[in-house]
Formats: structure tokens, sequence, C-alpha cells
């Protein structure tokens, strides 16, 4: 009993630690991704860099019961940091800064170095016509808001809060609880309703999520963003609606997975992309940030508030409650969302 006593607060530190790592570690890769994607086709390349994590999210679940299988079971923690040690590697291995001259021409990063150089160049002499021209009209019609590149300074550095990313974070936060509900509980509603293949909802919706990210080419950065979130939104009710009609059959509840993944596949990059477009290059740290702490809250508030009804309502009624979630959401995004977004026609 006292070394399981003593073995807690160093599990607890260890838990803190991921959680540190895993926070900066996603914020620091949705912040490079973002940099280095020509602007015309950001939402695009947000939802293949978040195809990433579904692969992760299909891969790693199984990954790591087979090492808990294994003898001895501590192999988990091996194998999770050679994983870490991995990707560590890879990171330091992405070095795009010093190669930026090869990036599109209307990325973020690029358009920064440009103009710094035309900065640097007025000190000593003139810059050609050229690299002004390029400079200035690549920021003109690539940030229509007027949010030009420009240096950081102390204060920007310790302001970490982006109220420019909230148009995008906050329809997110208030659609979380669905990918909440799913990702705690839709496993166990089908282990409850007695379905022994229950847990390939999350295969599906795995599988479901990555082909929608695929070609999300073909609308994500073509079609107005609220048309994009309508569609979202009309999967999540047809997954909740189709798990509300599971008890008549496994093939109902597993087949919910694909409404459930394609709901999570376009709303996530397809909100990210508006926080992100809605806030200048040199905030696009803090704007991340906050978006994904938002899903983080929005997820994490869930997974309690949805305990306590299941336990006192049953999950039919969490369901119901889900839907609203989707409802709120969708109504809050023709709120919140900035003008050009919510042109219905293009």
């Amino acid at each position: 009993m006292s070394a399981v006593v003593q073995g807690i607060p160093l599990f607890t530190i260890s838990r803190l630690l991921q959680g540190v790592g895993f926070g900066a570690a996603t914020t620091a890769a949705s912040t490079a991704a973002a940099s280095v994607l020509p602007q015309e086709r950001l939402g695009e390349g947000i939802g293949y860099h978040g195809l990433g994590q579904a692969i992760a999210m299909s891969i790693g679940p199984a990954f790591a019961l087979y090492l808990v299988g294994t003898d001895p079971s501590t192999n988990l923690y091996v194998g999770l940091a050679l994983v870490g040690f991995a990707g560590l590697v890879i990171a330091l291995n992405a070095r795009y800064e010093s190669k930026w001259q090869t990036l599109p021409s209307s990325s973020a990063y690029r358009i920064k170095m440009e103009t710094r150089l035309e900065l640097d160049s007025k000190d000593g002499q003139a810059p050609s016509s050229t690299t002004v021209t390029t400079s200035k009209t690549i920021n003109s019609e690539k940030y229509p808001e007027g949010d030009q590149v420009s240096k950081r300074t102390l204060r920007d550095s310790f302001n970490i809060f982006e109220p420019r990313a909230l148009p995008g974070a906050i329809p997110q936060m208030i659609m979380c609880p669905t990918f909440g509900f799913g990702v705690f509980f839709a496993g166990l509603y089908g282990t409850t309703l007695g379905y022994t293949h229950a847990g390939l909802f999350y295969t599906i919706s795995a599988v479901s999520m990555i082909i929608i990210r695929m070609i999300s080419k073909h609308f994500m950065d073509t079609v107005p963003a609220i048309k994009t979130m309508t569609g979202a939104v009309a999967c999540g009710i047809l997954c909740c609606l189709m798990l509300l009609a599971a008890p008549y059959g496994e093939p109902v509840f597993l087949a919910s997975g694909i409404f459930y993944g394609l709901a999570t596949g376009i709303s996530l990059p397809l909100n990210q992309s508006v926080a992100v477009k809605n806030t200048p290059p040199e905030r696009w740290g803090a704007a991340n940030a906050l978006f994904l702490l938002a899903n983080d809250i929005g997820i994490g508030f869930a997974s309690v508030i949805w305990g306590v009804i299941n336990d006192s309502f049953g999950f039919q009624t969490s369901i119901v409650c889900v839907i609203v979630c989707l409802i709120a959401s969708y109504a809050s995004a023709w709120i919140v969302y900035p003008a050009r977004d919510k042109r219905w026609r293009h």
C-alpha cells in the first residue's frame, strides 16, 4: 500500500509534464504548419495537418494496448519514450526557417522574411523595385484586413490571449461536447447495449475522418465557412439521431461512427482556419493556443457533464443534449464568424 501511495505523486507529476509537453507540441506544430502553408489553401492544409492526429487516434490506442499486454507491461513507457524521441528527431530536422525561399510565395513565414529583408535594406541601400512590389502586393492581397507582418515586441511576447481567434474558438468550444461524448462514452454506450464490437465505432470514425480530410481541398478553401459548418453540424446531428436509434441494431450504432468522423474531420480544421485567418501571422502562435485551449475545455467539461447526465438520466438524454450543443454551435458561428465567412454565396 505504501508503495502505491508513494507512487501517486510521481505519477501525477508525470501526467502534468505530459500535458505541458502535449500542449506545447500541438500549439507549435499547428503554428508551424500555418506559417508555411499558402494562404489560399490554409484550410485545406490545416486539414491535412490534422490528418496526422486522426491516424494517431486510430493507431495509438491499439499500439498502447499491445505494449501493455507484453511482459513486462512497463514496456508501454519504453515504447512511448521511443515514440517521443522519434518525434523530437523529426522536429529538429524540420528546419524550414533556413530554407524559407523554397516556401510558397503567399506563406506567412516567407512574407515575414521578405519584409524583414526589406526593412533591413533601408539601413543600407534601397531595395529593388521588384522586391518591394512583391512584398507589399502579397501583404495587401493575402491579408485584406490590413494586418501587416511586423516585428515582435516584448509586450507581444507576454500577450498570450488573442481575441481575434475567438470567432473560430467559440463555435468549436460549444461543439466540443459532441466530440467529448463520442470519445469517452460512445464505446461504453455500445457496450451497455450489449454489442460485442462496440470498439469498431472508433475505427470507423477514424477512417471517415481520414477520408474527409484527404478530399478537403474540394471545399475547405473554396466554399464559404458557414456553409461548410452547416455540413459538419448536419453530420453531427445525423450521428446523434442514429445513436438514439442504436438500440434497434448494432449496424446502426456502428454506422453512426461515419457521421461522427465527418463532423469531427470537417469542423476542427474549419474553425481553426477561421481563427488563424482572422489573426495576423505574427500572432498565430497565440491564436492556435487559444483555439486548442477552447477545444480542450469543451471536451474536458463535457466528460464530467455527460458522466453525471448518463448516471442520472441515461445515455439517451445525453445524446439529446449533444444535439442542443450542435445547434448552439451553429448559431454561434452565425454570430461570431467574420462577415466574409458568413457569405452564403461565394
